[in-house]
């Protein structure tokens, strides 16, 4: 090593020519810069999807399309037929799986048999308002296998195609939600096309469907219908850990419905369905009127009140 006070010169660093970079960004970039739409942002739309649904053929004369819009929330399912204009999407006909209690089915609205109910429940309100019910009774005999029929050289998703009235045949809408094989929307889309509306659809993302073989297990989904899964999982959590069960299935054990009373609760709220899907009569609205807001106080009143408190808390520190 040299010494520190002895200074060593060091060639000067070789002369590096810096490759070009390209400004991408730069003040032409931004003059035409263009926001993307606001649910595009929020990640609400997806716009690619949205524009192939509702884009209709010019030749169709301002026929819509008609969506089978499936939604689900912390709480419950939302099914909707709707159908786009120029100033916005119109419903038709909703049901969500809160109105389940009126059919008997008052707990676990949020899975798959609750997704089928709900789907039942929207199609089957959809073609009593379209007078169609009696024409398109749907499939009553639940055996998880998808419904399809050949007419005039075209597919139609229902059992039977009348000659005078075509069935209702609207598209899944499904969101920004990921189309998973056993995905909850499909036990919606199996509800509503056992209910009589035409949507298209293969047995791909059904649950028992095995990608490998391409083999589907029909029994494996009519068993999901029917809430076989939960029934499972009550059993099991009953063995591990009672008091987690007691706590997770409250309000099964509350009206004594056991991990076999599944398939009959099930198979009753599907009858009560078809036997009336009308939704229920809306109850008049009557505010509570003994409510008063308090009125404000004006300046004056705000600083006696301010002062007030200054005094209460200087007398406080003079008595210590």
């Amino acid at each position: 090593m040299c010494p520190p006070h002895v200074l060593v010169a060091r060639s000067p660093l070789p002369f590096v020519n810096m490759p070009y970079v390209k400004v991408l960004k730069n003040k032409a970039y931004f003059s035409r810069y263009q926001v993307k739409y606001k649910r595009r942002r929020e990640g609400k739309t997806d716009y690619y999807q949205r524009k192939r649904l509702c884009a209709q053929a010019k030749n169709k004369y301002q026929s819509p399309k008609y969506r089978f819009v499936v939604r689900f929330t912390n709480t419950k399912v939302i099914c909707q037929i709707a159908y786009a204009l120029v100033d916005g999407d119109r419903i038709m006909c909703h049901a969500d799986s809160t109105e389940l209690a009126r059919y008997g089915l008052k707990d676990g609205l949020k899975n798959y048999a609750a997704a089928y109910c709900t789907g039942l429940l929207c199609a089957r309100r959809l073609l009593k308002q379209l007078g169609l019910d009696e024409t398109y009774e749907g499939n009553t005999e639940i055996d998880g296998e998808v419904v399809e029929t050949e007419y005039n050289g075209r597919t139609y998703y229902v059992e039977e195609v009348d000659d005078e009235k075509r069935p209702f045949r609207a598209l899944l809408d499904v969101g920004t939600k990921a189309t998973t094989t056993g995905c909850r929307i499909f036990g919606a889309l199996k509800g509503a096309a056992d209910g009589g509306l035409d949507i298209p659809h293969s047995n791909k993302r059904f649950p028992g469907y095995e990608r490998d073989t391409k083999e589907f297990d029909a029994d494996m989904h009519k068993e999901r219908i029917f809430g076989g899964h939960v029934g499972e999982y009550m059993e099991y959590l009953e063995e591990e850990d009672n008091a987690k069960y007691l706590e997770q299935f409250k309000g099964y054990n509350s009206r004594e419905i056991g991990a076999d009373d599944l398939e009959d609760l099930y198979t009753s709220v599907h009858e009560a369905i078809r036997a009336d899907p009308t939704p229920a009569a809306k109850k008049p609205f009557t505010p509570d009127k003994s409510f008063k807001r308090k009125g404000k106080i004006s300046y004056e009143e705000r600083k006696a009140k301010v002062q007030a408190k200054k005094d209460a808390k200087a007398a406080e520190e003079d008595d210590e």
